[in-house]
């Protein structure tokens, strides 16, 4: 029997094949109608409104834009069900890496759909699960010790096996370094290794984090000003202090919902090597940054692979996972969990990896890193002629782009965002002073979309300013 398995004789039948096509070019067909930023039909505002309400009363909260999906998106683009069309610069806070209805993504997820199953687990995982292990590891060991993975749902979850796994090992040390600013996920102990106080609003406090100072640079490699000697003074005292009870440093190569700050190797490598005189577990939180920084992985891109000990993805993957050496492969039992992902999001993130990887988006010279020049040249120049001043310190890595609007109030920002929405583009904050415009830019963008995106925002920069 081959390593496809049985399964893939079904898919590989003409018939199926046939009924696939077809399906996937009704839909591209039906999706023709989208040619870029369209305001809404006005007898379908109501419905929108509508059907907003039923979702913020159900859940007991309001949604962050009036936004509810028609189920019709090309590209970057998508439709709401009120029949206006926006530019999709955020992508479900960097779910839809491939942007909306991406042809070979669909047929990857209804063959996938045409599982036994809905739902896969780690008990009994069907053939699409292997394969997404195997492409992660696989991916992730040509840069690196990584060696195994395990599957699960959210990033999050991720990062609490991540946890575990560096606890397990390194017990009876129970202690976590993590970064000021950082952004971990929701659950209990995801919130308290986040640097924010209103994401743990009445829960309790645990007092096992221990904040590292980060680079205070937004744009760029930052270099001799990365504040590298300031962070080590304190990793020192840290560890100093608290001997033999820190389990792992926890770090985003480039943090998320912490302003989008880049640091460079050079920030990076002195605190890395005192982790390992110390016999600290390195865990770098690639949840966000997965794919998006022109390599599959930011260690790769800021070149400390040979350092880190689990590595946790999740967005791009439409799954999430943990990936570790053979050293912190954790004993039976310490990670589990009955859903592992449904099998058509399993067949999706294979396709999106491949997809990635072959297809001439990774690299200096590749697809992602000619997005991020363009943006970036974009904001810039709106912020050096008609919006001059209003848009400052535009950086990231790869499909990861942050600006500073107007004063970087988060009045102004929450203003800006709203009035973009408005103008046709969806963008998300980040950061907390200054408070800054995130985007999570698709790989599909085009010049053109760059180019109406660069219209509607200096159109609500100037609205607002």
């Amino acid at each position: 029997m081959s390593s496809s398995l049985i399964g893939h004789d079904l898919y590989a039948s003409p018939e199926v094949k046939k009924h696939i096509e077809a399906l996937v070019a009704e839909v591209s067909n039906n999706n023709s109608r989208i040619q870029g930023i369209k305001g809404p039909d006005s007898e379908m505002s109501a419905k929108l409104d509508e059907v907003a309400e039923e979702i913020n009363a159900t859940r007991g909260r309001p949604l962050f834009f009036k936004y509810v999906g028609s189920g019709i998106g090309k590209g970057s683009y998508v439709e709401l069900i009120d029949g206006s069309v926006k530019l999709d610069l955020i992508n479900g806070i960097g779910i839809n890496i491939m942007g909306h209805s991406h042809p070979e993504v669909m047929k990857a997820s209804l063959r996938g759909a045409m599982s036994d199953v809905v739902m896969q687990g780690n008990l009994e995982p069907n053939h699409e699960y292997l394969d997404l292990a195997k492409k992660l590891v696989e991916l992730a060991s040509r840069g690196s010790r990584l060696r195994h993975c395990w599957v699960t749902t959210s990033g999050s979850m991720a990062n609490e096996n991540a946890l575990k796994i560096s606890r397990q090992k390194n017990t009876p040390a129970r202690k976590i370094m993590a970064l000021e600013s950082a952004f971990a996920g929701r659950t209990t102990m995801m919130a308290e290794i986040t640097d924010n106080p209103n994401n743990r609003v009445g829960l309790p406090t645990y007092d096992e984090v221990l904040r590292v100072p980060y680079c205070n640079k937004f744009s760029d490699m930052c270099q001799s000003s990365c504040g590298k000697d300031r962070a080590v003074t304190k990793m020192k005292e840290l560890i100093d202090q608290n001997k033999g009870d820190i389990s792992a440093f926890v770090f985003e190569p480039m943090l998320g919902e912490g302003g989008y700050r880049v640091a460079c190797r050079e920030y990076f490598t002195p605190l890395l090597e005192l982790c390992k005189e110390n016999g600290i577990a390195i865990w770098a939180d690639e949840i966000q940054t997965f794919a998006r920084t022109g390599n599959f992985f930011a260690y790769d891109t800021l070149g400390f692979g040979e350092y880190v000990d689990i590595v946790t993805v999740a967005k791009t993957v439409q799954n999430a996972a943990t990936l570790y050496t053979e050293e912190y492969n954790p004993k039976p039992g310490l990670i589990a969990g009955t859903f592992a992902g449904s099998s058509s999001s399993m067949a999706a993130g294979v396709k999106i990896l491949d997809i990635l990887d072959k297809d001439g988006y990774m690299g200096p010279d590749g697809k992602i890193q000619k997005i991020h020049d363009e943006f970036i040249g974009m904001l810039n120049r709106l912020n050096e002629t008609t919006c001059k001043g209003l848009l400052t310190d535009a950086g990231g890595l790869g499909l990861m782009v942050a600006v500073t609007p107007l004063d970087g109030s988060k009045d102004k920002m929450l203003a800006l965002l709203h009035k973009m929405f408005e103008n046709g583009v969806m963008a998300f904050g980040c950061g907390k002073g200054p408070f800054r415009l995130r985007f999570l830019l698709p790989a599909v963008m085009t010049s053109e979309d760059i180019e109406a995106a660069g219209k509607a925002i200096e159109k609500s920069v100037l609205e607002l300013a």
